[in-house]
């Protein structure tokens, strides 16, 4: 596709299409947090356990790029 291999392809949408989403995701969490009334506290809990699992893709792939696997 355009002179690019499958591997690159790939790469570019995992690296630059989740990381749009998890922006997107954390978009969604800020705007719950703000349309509840939430609080300073209660904004932390909803970030820190909703966006908990994206804490781990992207360790991932700080490791993988700092061990250049």
């Amino acid at each position: 596709m355009f002179g690019f291999t499958e591997e690159q392809v790939s790469e570019f949408g995992l690296t630059f299409g989740l990381g749009g989403f998890i922006v997107f995701m954390l978009f969604i969490i800020w705007n719950l947090a703000r349309e509840s009334k939430a609080g300073r506290l209660g904004t932390f809990v909803l970030f820190f356990v909703l966006a908990f699992g994206m804490l781990g893709f992207i360790a991932k792939q700080v490791l993988t790029w700092v061990l250049d696997l």
